[in-house]
């Protein structure tokens, strides 16, 4: 009897401790590559604990942030192997022919970008980024092949309804008409080739407050939304903005 009882154990034991290996080991149990994302900030105050808060929890991402002068470095061909989608939410001016250059090529090999809120003015001197992010926001009343253009204009603090204008986009599924208290940008120019998922009627805002669109080998999507706390916080917006790093990424 304890001649078997040996056996059983000699067997028992590797075959248990092999079956354990082999669960630990298991490719299907490691967790999913994360989305890594490089968040620009720059040239305008923003509330920083809650806004990187917004990236902190997401699950699906790593991140790490730059700000300028220093955040044109991280657009070379190395630099960039760092990171997959970019979230612009700086408001910035300067740059130069070089990082023009390399911030066209990184969308060309297929980089997501997520431009947020007040960089929507970024680069005025710089007619590619309006095709890039599909709009004209204009810090100075000009004239544009000779049609005059009013300075773009702000109200902080507004308290206004969001429609939904796509619910079936990856961007906006499974979020439903929601209420948000925000700063709000009208006069400015929205191209045609942007597809609408937010609006609003909120007289002090643009009608299109959130779209899709493409630029050469990129995604790309533009949230008016997202001054400060009040609109980080808010769980749509959260919902939106993570669903949108997401999309551009191609992943979900």
């Amino acid at each position: 009897m304890q001649i078997i009882r040996a056996r059983f154990a000699a067997i028992f034991v590797p075959v248990f401790l092999f079956a354990s290996l082999g669960i630990a080991a298991d490719p299907a149990q490691k967790a999913p590559d994360k989305i890594r994302v490089l968040v620009v900030t720059g040239g305008h105050g923003f509330e920083k604990e809650p806004f990187f808060k917004l990236f902190q929890d997401n699950p699906d991402i790593t991140y790490q942030a730059a700000e300028h002068p220093n955040a044109h470095a991280l657009l070379t061909a190395e630099a960039a192997k760092q990171w997959d989608v970019l979230v612009l939410y700086d408001m910035h001016q300067g740059i130069t022919d070089e990082a023009k250059a390399d911030f066209v090529a990184r969308l060309k090999e297929g980089k997501g970008l997520v431009a947020v809120h007040h960089a929507i003015a970024n680069y005025q001197a710089w007619p590619e980024y309006w095709k890039i992010i599909g709009a004209h926001y204009y810090l100075a009343a000009t004239n544009i092949n000779g049609v005059a253009k009013l300075r773009s204009a702000y109200k902080h603090g507004v308290d206004f309804h969001v429609h939904v204008a796509d619910p079936q986009h990856p961007v906006t599924r499974g979020v439903k008409d929601f209420a948000i208290h925000d700063e709000t940008y009208k006069w400015f120019d929205v191209s045609e080739d942007c597809h609408p998922l937010l609006t609003t009627d909120e007289p002090e805002s643009n009608k299109v407050v959130a779209w899709a669109k493409t630029y050469k080998g990129a995604r790309v999507v533009y949230i008016q939304l997202g001054h400060d706390h009040f609109a980080y916080e808010n769980p749509n917006y959260e919902q939106i903005l993570k669903q949108a790093i997401q999309w551009v990424a191609r992943k979900g």
